[in-house]
């Protein structure tokens, strides 16, 4: 049975991540430690695993619970924007909330900067985002939920853009790059190397469901031979791979744009040369039919900058003094 979870909880483990100690945290949260401690606790229960590592001090999370502070701390980012979109939209009940939709790697840095920079062209917008995995982002656009996805696709003859709905319409916002990214060494070279020389070199990879595997699964088949690779870990989610590539497990292809800051802090680095890099495209899709004024403005003003090469309306990743 569905146990009910205070999703403020994470704001605990949030705030025991930064002091390292229960006593500190309780007293910056207002609670007893006592009553603190119950809340991790409960909260270790309802996700079922370790997240806090007490054996030490002052204490860490564990893998889990990094894992679960991100995507908890995002679901509280979430729910107060939509709060204060309500609240904005109820003082404001003759404006149009635009919705968009996004593959959550998308949402985490190229969004807010591709928004602005469409607001800063085209003029404000009172607009909300949903990150969700693609397949759902799709479906909401079908049953008009939403009025637009953000998506990547590959540069070439995409079987991605094939298998669209026909009822969907796509421009280009902007580019990006999947990279080979891992933990660099002490000498800050790669800790893992390509291609492989010897051994196989552990594969963090996208899980079957998630659709920038299945544009990386090409890439990998032209340029080496599956055994140059044992795949460690799978998982949907590109910053689930992103912790685990910065803990040394392994190399992961991810969006330059999402570890731009890790390879300027030095908390990952690339491997590989730009043989294995696979060059992306961010597209705007909409439904044809579900439009109004105010979108099908956004629309054609994109479009304009298509036609004129103006790529794209916002912000593009093209580091060329990222090399390896």
């Amino acid at each position: 049975m569905f146990q009910m979870m205070d999703i403020l909880l994470f704001q605990d483990l949030d705030q025991l991540r930064r002091t390292g100690n229960f006593s500190q945290a309780a007293e910056l949260r207002n609670l007893s430690q006592p009553a603190f401690s119950r809340r991790i606790k409960s909260l270790e229960s309802w996700v079922g695993v370790m997240l806090v590592d007490r054996s030490r001090q002052p204490v860490k999370l564990t893998e889990a619970g990094v894992q679960m502070l991100e995507a908890g701390l995002q679901a509280i980012a979430r729910i107060e924007a939509e709060r204060s979109q309500l609240r904005e939209a109820q003082s404001l009940p003759d404006r149009y909330v635009v919705t968009f939709a996004a593959q959550h790697s998308i949402g985490w840095r190229f969004f807010p900067a591709w928004l602005q920079a469409l607001e800063e062209a085209h003029g404000p917008l009172l607009s909300r985002l949903r990150a969700d995995d693609l397949p759902i982002c799709l479906q909401d656009l079908r049953n008009g939920d939403v009025d637009f996805v953000i998506a990547y696709f590959d540069t070439g003859a995409s079987r991605q853009s094939a298998n669209l709905d026909r009822s969907f319409e796509k421009v280009t916002i902007g580019t990006d790059r999947l990279v080979p990214v891992c933990k660099p060494a002490q000498n800050g070279a790669p800790l893992f190397n390509l291609p492989p020389h010897e051994g196989a070199v552990p594969l963090l990879r996208f899980g079957e469901a998630a659709p920038l595997g299945r544009l990386l699964d090409p890439l990998l088949e032209s340029v080496t031979d599956e055994p140059g690779f044992r795949t460690v870990y799978e998982n949907t989610m590109a910053g689930a791979l992103r912790i685990r590539a910065r803990d040394g497990a392994g190399v992961a292809w991810l969006p330059e744009s999402l570890v731009a800051p890790d390879l300027d802090a030095g908390l990952l680095t690339r491997t590989g040369d730009e043989a294995w890099v696979m060059d992306l495209k961010i597209a705007l899709l909409r439904k044809k039919g579900n439009t109004n004024r105010l979108t099908r403005s956004i629309w054609a003003f994109l479009q304009i900058r298509e036609s004129v090469g103006l790529l794209p309306a916002g912000w593009s990743l093209r580091p060329a003094d990222r090399s390896v």
